[in-house]
């Protein structure tokens, strides 16, 4: 990735704002116009149950479950359009896809709606890329995305009658995947103002441990020299008294 990442832009905010009100738009209509929509979701092993790869991140069964899903793919979102701009668009598109087909392969009969296939790809994919990376930015973002929503691992598995736990664990699995595909595209930020100060980050023991592109790097023990005879600060050190013996 080039050096335009980490840095806000416009976009930042109004593309997770689109995403979130076209959700709302569709439910909208689902709730005051036609009901019926909520049954074009993901239909497990039934052919026309494909068109709902497309259309069930946009359906939700009632208020409580869109708005549960609004909050953290607001945040993800946002995230990862600040830091990973020039893929954001790939993930979102192609996670619904893969996720959506992936759901559609291993989920048991019903009809599969919601967001939340979605909001696991970005959790994983934001994860785990930013273990991947080694870049120091990027492993406080993960750590601060397992510290929002890491209690969601729980429904993957099924512990809750009338949740689509097959479309989490599928978005999950999808966002690692993408999270290996894009391995190698690190982001590059470019260097704050305080950054580009008189601060030198090669007298900082911590900072070392980090390259030019914020990777990790592994540091060699400095050898320690033991210095023969008198030290210069030995010699500078060293005070000489004069005793005179006093003639009576």
């Amino acid at each position: 990735m080039s050096s335009e990442q980490f840095k806000y832009s416009n976009s930042v905010i109004l593309y997770p704002l689109m995403i979130l009100f076209s959700i709302w738009l569709v439910f909208w209509y689902q709730v005051r116009i036609d009901q019926g929509i909520k049954a074009y979701g993901i239909r497990p092993q039934e052919l026309d149950g494909l068109l709902g790869v497309f259309s069930s991140p946009l359906l939700h069964g009632d208020i409580d479950h869109i708005y549960n899903n609004s909050i953290p793919l607001f945040v993800l979102s946002l995230a990862l359009f600040y830091f990973y701009r020039k893929i954001a668009w790939k993930v979102i598109l192609y996670g619904i896809l893969i996720s959506g087909i992936l759901t559609w392969f291993i989920a048991s009969r019903g009809n599969h709606i919601g967001a939340s296939g979605l909001i696991y790809v970005l959790v994983s994919f934001i994860f785990f890329k930013g273990i991947f990376a080694k870049h120091y930015r990027l492993i406080a973002l993960s750590l601060m995305v397992i510290f929002l929503y890491g209690s969601m691992i729980w429904y993957v598995f099924p512990i809750k009658s009338g949740m689509s736990w097959e479309g989490h664990l599928s978005g999950l699995i999808t966002g690692f995947i993408f999270a290996l595909i894009f391995r190698k595209q690190v982001a590059k930020p470019e260097r704050y103002k305080w950054e580009q100060s008189d601060y030198n980050e090669e007298d900082d023991p911590f900072m070392r441990h980090f390259d030019e592109d914020g990777n990790f790097i592994e540091l060699e023990p400095e050898p320690e020299f033991e210095l023969e005879g008198e030290s210069e600060l030995d010699k500078i050190s060293k005070i000489n008294y004069i005793f005179k013996k006093r003639e009576d």
